[in-house]
């Protein structure tokens, strides 16, 4: 006999998801300007530490006609001046910038205060205008976030909803600085929006796609970083070279994150000892660019012309050394000091570094450098941040390499295998752990949303099947049994009756009972699809031997 079908959903999703959709519409378009206005605040603070002129001229500071004694002074000048606004400001606006953003989600009902909004971008273009090596899509995708925020809040939103428009402007700030919409909204799913339904993906995917198309306009089309790789590139030895270049990736991607979290510690260390106030750290790491950006110039500053060096292939040695020392340390100890700037940048520009410099030992030509600089440059994304996914896409995105596509997913998923393994979090959730927060990146199906309440409740007999009480008060206490065992632990948080009387839902007969004493079966099944599996391959215990008394 044909079943009926359930009347249970795939997805939890209501009308309201197109409200947010809309909105989200105006949070992309907005997102995308603050994007543009960033950059260009990036380039003015540029043009004023290093050409000492008004001008939005995109320059690098490795090109300032000053000497470098005088470029010393411009990192500890802008340290200076964000100590100063983070401590009479906020000091929220200190950091990557996408830390920040998961704390107001999970821990500030995705509250940001207005001010932040306003200090981020600002305290980052002088940080990075002033020489600091960062990137500027942290602080982007934090002002995005920020402004999502603002509008939720105006709006009097749920704290889920808020989260979708705070992660909708994230991602939309993401898409309008590199041009890469798909990887914009996997970097959401993977990094910030903790959970894949259609009531958050939409108005996201929305916002990414709005920003995406703004972008054309007004900073013009991608790829950011072209690479021209022809379709007959030699495939076999890319597979072959892919999983190892993966994995040296992903032990530097380890390596980075202890070292800036090892000079943290020793700001904290040696700070408490001198009693010298966390305003005054960025100063000292803008010492620390000082120093290295008169000896490496190129290292200062966002940097997006040396990616685009490496992944022409054939980049000069000394490129490929100063990006792997000096850049390195620069980063790490600026960062470390708790200036304002981002980490994607600088990864993929180390990561593009290490690729070709293994492609440069090996003798291999411009193409196959271009090649290795792009899969290094994915993997170090995949591995540093545990976003492999992403790391795969938004390295697409950047270059349109699409015959790169096999290695580079074998390349990413190599380096993000090895810090699951080496490190417990990543180099931007390391930072709430030692907040004190703990954070679960795994993705799953709930266990309690796939068994329903008829399959865990203790029936009566049919003989003592009556109708159903109907008065208010004891509907409260009432579960159908064709509902979920999540929704139920949900009825149950909420009105504290931690035992249900089950109902059919067609007939309205009362069939049975239900506790959390039940509710545990489900959680007792996902433990047995793993235990099982293990005690399958466990050695069987010998027989014992029995010995003879004599």
């Amino acid at each position: 006999m044909k079943s009926k079908p359930s009347a249970l959903r795939d997805f939890t999703v209501d009308r309201r998801t197109w409200t947010l959709s809309a909105v989200a519409l105006g949070i992309g378009a907005c997102a995308a300007a603050l994007a543009v206005i960033l950059l260009r605040a990036i380039a003015l603070m540029t043009n004023i530490f290093y050409y000492h002129r008004i001008s939005l001229a995109m320059v690098g500071p490795a090109g300032s006609p000053e000497s470098h004694w005088l470029m010393l002074l411009a990192p500890i000048v802008g340290g200076l001046l964000v100590g100063l606004m983070a401590y009479y400001g906020s000091d929220k606006i200190r950091g990557h910038g996408i830390p920040e953003a998961i704390e107001a989600i999970l821990l500030q009902g995705a509250r940001v205060p207005p001010k932040v909004a306003l200090l981020k971008p600002l305290s980052a273009a002088i940080a990075i205008g002033s020489g600091g090596p960062f990137g500027a899509e942290g602080p982007i995708i934090m002002t995005g976030g920020a402004f999502g925020s603002l509008v939720a809040q105006w709006l009097k939103l749920s704290d889920a909803e808020r989260t979708t428009l705070l992660v909708a402007g994230a991602a939309a700030g993401m898409s309008a600085t590199f041009a890469t919409p798909i990887a914009a909204i996997l970097l959401a799913v993977e990094l910030l929006l903790f959970e894949m339904r259609p009531r958050s993906l939409a108005p996201v995917a929305v916002a990414s796609v709005v920003a995406g198309a703004l972008r054309t306009w007004w900073l013009g089309p991608g790829p950011l970083f072209p690479v021209e790789l022809s379709s007959g590139i030699h495939l076999v030895q890319s597979l072959f070279v892919a999983a190892p270049l993966g994995i040296i990736c992903g032990l530097a991607a380890a390596g980075l994150s202890r070292l800036m979290y090892g000079l943290e510690d020793a700001f904290e260390h040696i700070g408490g000892r001198l009693r010298l106030h966390w305003m005054w750290w960025p100063a000292i790491g803008g010492v620390g660019v000082g120093i290295g950006g008169y000896f490496f110039p190129r290292g200062l500053g966002v940097g997006y012309d040396n990616i685009a060096e490496l992944l022409r292939g054939n980049a000069p040695l000394y490129l490929l050394v100063g990006l792997l020392a000096a850049k390195s340390l620069m980063w790490a100890f600026s960062l470390s000091s708790g200036t304002s700037g981002g980490v994607l940048a600088p990864l993929l520009m180390i990561g593009a570094a290490i690729g070709e410099s293994l492609a440069r030992l090996g003798h291999m030509p411009g193409e196959t450098q271009a090649l290795w600089a792009l899969l290094g440059m994915g993997s170090m994304l995949a591995g540093a941040l545990g976003v492999p996914l992403t790391a795969i896409l938004f390295s697409l995105e950047l270059t349109h390499a699409l015959p790169a596509l096999l290695p580079l997913v074998l390349a990413c998923t190599a380096s993000y295998l090895v810090t699951s393994l080496v490190m417990p979090r990543s180099i931007l959730t390391e930072k709430l752990s030692r907040r004190g927060y703990h954070l679960s990146r795994e993705y799953g199906v709930d266990p309690l949303e796939i068994v329903t309440v008829a399959e865990v409740m203790t029936p009566v007999p049919e003989h003592e099947h009556t109708k159903a009480p109907t008065t208010d008060e004891l509907q409260q206490s009432i579960a159908y049994s064709d509902e979920t065992c999540r929704s139920v632990a949900e009825q149950m948080a909420t009105t504290g009756v931690l035992s249900l009387m089950v109902v059919d839902r067609e007939s309205g007969e009362y069939c049975g009972t239900v506790g959390a004493t039940e509710l545990l079966t489900g959680r007792k099944r996902a433990v047995l699809r793993e235990s099982e599996r293990r005690i399958a391959f466990l050695p069987k215990s010998p027989e014992p031997i029995e010995r003879s008394p004599f």
